[in-house]
């Protein structure tokens, strides 16, 4: 009874589906609780269910599952709320991705790091992308396989079993006691894990944190996708032009980048970042047995980027995060030189991570002298060449500049830059990333791209299509938006002179470099730097819910940047630095302008409030 009023529900909501659901990657943080990811969303939309109200005004007024996409949304809970309720086990207990492969490593990465066995059971053929050897030697996962024939055979283990199944039904399955997590793979739509007992729960956090930091969420269109065909059993459109789509955003990539080689394009830019990382340790381990692996990162960057390479590092023997300070004073350069030596003299192997514009202080290195100084022949403590860097370069904040094309800045070194996907390449319409290389690192695209499907983590049809039709006009879309960026910050500078404004100078923006952030680090007052540093955060709030509470249509304060339309605030302290050691956080307002904006309303609102301070 409950099964079939719940089936008629789903369908009454999938008819009424806010249209944000479908097309946001971002969502306000001001009606978001982490805390409670997930959780609240499912409370209120129960309470919907038992009323039976599936009106979309309030489905609108459902609090934010999780702020950004990549992690999970309202169609990756419902999907998964419908899942629970028809193989009675809580909502909690399934997570959806679009990865068919990383919701077993996630649980193999726990088993690894808690000494716990694990044994893979399947029927048939492993999926082809699932590389036993590159899991085992690389990541340095331990399992043991299993095929069986029919469910009734999966064994008593003294560990954990992952029974993987692949079938095109996704919402009916048989959870035997012997079967720990099951993982439903879909050839179309990626996989939905149940973690089956009480005993298991404790796992949730952790696969959670995987689809956070090296994977994303089923889409949601595949999640919609997933709920329609459940309700009806209709199949699926495998009708698509990705082969034409590809060429056109492949095309683009090489245009906008100034390189020669295809870009790989993954699910995100954290993805296309892990499938970098492993893609470089899968190579050094070959070349170089038995040396140390270096990976270096500035301690402020983005939350993401610091956390998943400590999370790599926990991983693998011989891999180790090293601290780049690039910021508040802190030179880039002098920085790599420094820690170049030091990694030289011990004859490790250094693969330096950075953002350039820094994150959040748009902080822009001498380029001239950061080509020398990676460069430079470094000599081993025993006279012999030292192994010569690989420069990952994250250029979100400013993918149109050349840094890698023939006879450019970074083009005499072995570099590799990637972009997230969902700022000025999609204009916020997906999460999809892609990485480029300059000639020097063309060889290591092949261990990257193996990486890239091992992980099931390439672009899916959809965030192919959005970035062959978005791609094109990217660097219009940064011209504008940089025009509205650097006259709203003339504003500022005018208007609250007392303010110190984070942005590029007019001479960097004539060498190419406009992002259209910048971070602002408003004016304080007190006797001690508790009471200054108080009052600055308290204004830093006072300011942005003025401006979402009087621009609600252009004004959000999320961390999106690069949207086609609006305005967006975030305190990098408490977002995309969430995992950022306390003292490496900032406590700072950053801004990002889009190219569609009302520009002279919001310099009026901001004018209201330089009033009142």
């Amino acid at each position: 009874m409950r099964e079939n009023k719940m089936l008629s529900y789903i369908k009454d909501v999938l008819e009424n589906i806010p249209t944000e659901w479908l097309n946001l990657t971002t969502h306000r943080l001001d009606v978001y609780d982490e805390k409670s990811a997930k959780i609240k969303f499912l409370e209120q939309f129960e309470t919907l269910f038992n009323n039976t109200n599936s009106e979309l005004s309030a489905l609108s007024e459902l609090p934010t599952a999780f702020d950004y996409i990549r992690l999970g949304h309202p169609l990756s809970c419902l999907l998964e709320w419908t899942i629970a309720n028809l193989n009675n086990i809580e909502p909690n207990n399934v997570i959806s991705f679009s990865s068919k492969t990383v919701p077993v490593l996630a649980i193999l990465r726990k088993n690894l790091l808690d000494n716990e066995n694990t044994q893979i059971i399947y029927k048939g053929e492993l999926p082809d992308f699932f590389d036993v050897d590159v899991l085992r030697l690389i990541y340095g996962y331990k399992f043991d396989l299993k095929k069986i024939e029919k469910t009734e055979d999966i064994p008593v283990y003294s560990g954990r079993n992952i029974f993987i199944t692949q079938q095109d039904e996704i919402s009916n399955f048989d959870l035997t006691p012997n079967i720990d997590f099951l993982v439903s793979i879909h050839s179309h739509l990626g996989s939905v894990l149940l973690v089956n007992g009480k005993q298991n729960e404790s796992y949730i956090s952790e696969i959670q944190h995987v689809r956070r930091r090296e994977t994303i969420a089923m889409t949601p269109a595949n999640s919609l996708a997933a709920l329609k065909f459940i309700l009806d059993k209709t199949s699926f459109d495998k009708t698509s032009n990705i082969e034409k789509d590809k060429t056109l955003v492949l095309d683009s990539i090489k245009e906008i980048t100034g390189t020669k080689t295809n870009a790989l394009v993954a699910s995100s830019g954290l993805s296309i970042q892990y499938a970098i990382l492993m893609g470089l340790i899968h190579d050094a381990l070959e070349k170089h047995k038995g040396k140390a692996i270096k990976i270096i990162v500035p301690p402020n960057c983005y939350g993401g980027t610091n956390d998943q390479a400590r999370r790599v590092a926990a991983c693998i023997d011989n891999v180790e995060v090293l601290d780049l300070p690039v910021d508040g004073g802190k030179d880039m350069v002098q920085s790599i030189d420094l820690v170049l030596e030091k990694i030289a003299i011990e004859d490790a192997i250094p693969y330096i991570i950075a953002e350039i514009p820094t994150n959040p202080r748009v902080e822009v290195p001498d380029l001239i002298k950061l080509k020398d100084v990676l460069n430079v022949i470094r000599k081993t403590a025993t006279g012999k060449i030292a192994i010569d860097p690989v420069f990952i370069l994250d250029q979100t904040f400013c993918p149109n500049i050349y840094f890698l094309g023939e006879g450019e800045m970074l083009s005499t070194v072995r570099a590799i830059s990637y972009a997230s996907g969902s700022k000025f390449p999609s204009g916020g319409l997906c999460t999809a990333g892609y990485c480029v290389a300059n000639g020097k690192s063309e060889a290591l695209m092949a261990k990257i791209k193996l990486h890239l499907r091992l992980c099931d983590n390439e672009a899916t049809t959809l965030q192919m299509k959005i970035l062959a039709k978005q791609l094109p006009s990217m660097k219009q879309r940064i011209h504008d938006a940089y025009k509205n960026t650097r006259e709203f910050v003339n504003f500022i500078n005018d208007t609250l002179p007392a303010a110190k404004i984070n942005f590029v100078s007019e001479e960097l923006a004539h060498k190419g470099f406009t992002p259209s952030v910048f971070s602002l680090d408003l004016p304080t007052k007190g006797n001690t730097d508790e009471e200054k540093e108080s009052y600055k955060r308290a204004l830093n709030h006072k300011l942005i819910n003025l401006m979402i509470t009087e621009i609600p249509n252009e004004s959000k304060y999320c961390v999106s940047y690069g949207q086609l339309n609006g305005c967006y605030w975030t305190i990098p302290a408490t977002s995309t630095q969430g995992t950022t050691k306390e003292g490496d956080k900032d406590y700072i307002a950053r801004v990002a302008l889009s190219p569609n904006m009302n520009l002279e309303l919001h310099k009026k609102v901001f004018l209201d409030f330089a009033k009142q301070i």
